[in-house]
């Protein structure tokens, strides 16, 4: 298991900013790439770290059926097809898996001072409640998938806000750990990286 090291002197070696930092985890072969994202003040982010997979092998030609299959064959009820809002957004009371089903985008990760990451068809993103994110620009036919673990289907969805920082803190520290990866399951990267 990979410790995080300290922000301040990671963000200083790399040139980041100190409100950002991602992480080139070592990863094996299906393996996610590891993003940690801090508190900024408005986005409240989290310390658990942001799951990258890239290029999941899906089955069939619908990217989005296979989405939501896999999803609900790891504990992971999918609720929607859409894109992700343009405007700065998190959720307070629930981790988000976003499958890629079609098209490309720039999604900014973590807030304003956060990190941009380009996904395409086939990535996974798994939010930790609380993580920032917004849809930069995306082709035209971008389609993703989301899912919630089994408790967290009302989410909450929080513009950044300076106001509501301190009640979304709050809520975010009560979300129930996941049991499974909502990619690999319960023997999944997510059940050790969240602990």
């Amino acid at each position: 298991m990979s410790r995080r090291p300290p922000l301040s002197v990671l963000s200083l070696v790399l040139g980041l900013a100190p409100t950002a930092v991602a992480l080139a985890a070592p990863v094996g072969t299906g393996q996610p790439e590891h993003l940690y994202f801090a508190d900024d003040g408005v986005i409240p982010n989290s310390r658990l770290p942001v799951l990258l997979y890239r290029q999941i092998p899906l089955e069939g030609t619908n990217r989005a059926a296979a989405l939501e299959r896999l999803f609900a064959d790891n504990a992971w009820p999918p609720q929607w097809r859409y894109g992700v809002y343009d405007y700065h957004h998190y959720h307070p009371n629930a981790h988000e898996a976003l499958g890629v089903a079609r098209g490309q985008a720039r999604l900014r990760l973590g807030g304003e001072q956060g990190q941009d990451v380009a996904v395409t068809a086939g990535d996974v993103v798994v939010l930790p409640a609380g993580t920032g994110h917004r849809n930069l620009e995306s082709s035209a036919d971008f389609l993703v998938v989301g899912a919630y673990p089994p408790d967290q289907q009302d989410f909450i969805t929080q513009r950044a806000d300076p106001a509501a920082h301190g009640r979304s803190v709050e809520l975010i520290a009560q979300v129930p750990l996941p049991t499974s990866d909502p990619v690999s399951g319960r023997e999944g990267a997510l059940p050790t990286l969240w602990r």
